[in-house]
């Protein structure tokens, strides 16, 4: 088995892969193998069991990486995982089992009123064959310039819009399973200017969880507006999963 760790970045909802492209960036020129996974945004059912099929199929270990509902993803994709040493979480979920995300978001998040009056906040599609309250959710330019990405230029913002992936209705209410920060260290980084999951609940997931915190002045995507801090705190977990492997 390869003692080079790999570099596993998984994105949230309403993105793509794209948006780790700073990060990706950085991490290259630093000389690390990294990829950046698509997420289905399904359901943590569907969503969970694509990740960890990748896992499984890197030859080495992986400091695992996610975004927003993406850490909702690998918190149960890692669980039972023996390559897997590392875990980052970047404005994200950390669930414990039975939790779902629509819990999780606090009372500060813009996600909250969507419950009761969705169409505030997101443009809602039918999804073919699925019942009519089985809807993809697409963020309104709206919620992305003032909730989810108010730290980033408008072009970027508006970037962000046309390039965000459909998240399912459905899948924020699905429970976590058995949490796989229960056994592999976890580090957290959190945007105190977060208003897609309110601060106070992502500190209080990650306190929870024993993540090593990171606070930082950003908005829900600390990923793009801050890719140096997040290359860092990721750069941390790699010298952890160094120590862990044979001289």
């Amino acid at each position: 088995m390869s003692t080079t760790p790999t570099i596993v970045l998984v994105h949230g909802a309403w993105a793509d892969a794209s948006s780790w492209t700073s990060v990706i960036q950085r991490l290259q020129a630093a000389g690390h193998d990294v990829v950046a996974l698509p997420n289905t945004l399904r359901g943590v059912s569907t969503d969970a069991p694509i990740i960890r099929n990748y896992l499984d199929t890197v030859d080495g270990p992986v400091v695992l990486v996610a975004h927003s509902y993406g850490g909702f993803v690998i918190t149960n994709a890692a669980t039972g995982s023996q390559n897997v040493k590392a875990l980052v979480y970047v404005d994200a979920f950390i669930p414990d089992e039975g939790q779902p995300a629509v819990a999780l978001t606090g009372q500060g998040s813009a996600l909250g009123p969507a419950v009761t009056n969705p169409t505030a906040t997101f443009k809602l599609v039918p999804i073919p064959g699925a019942p009519p309250e089985v809807v993809d959710t697409y963020l309104l330019p709206s919620t992305v310039v003032e909730s989810f990405a108010q730290d980033v230029s408008a072009e970027d913002a508006a970037l962000i819009h046309a390039t965000q992936r459909p998240a399912s209705f459905a899948g924020l209410t699905e429970p976590s399973g058995p949490p796989a920060w229960k056994d592999i260290p976890a580090w957290a980084i959190i945007g105190k200017q977060d208003r897609i999951i309110d601060p106070v609940s992502l500190r209080a997931m990650a306190e929870h969880a024993g993540a090593r915190i990171t606070e930082i002045d950003a908005s829900h995507v600390s990923m793009i507006s801050h890719p140096d801090v997040v290359v860092e705190v990721i750069e941390q977990a790699l010298r952890e999963v160094g120590e862990l492997q044979p001289a």
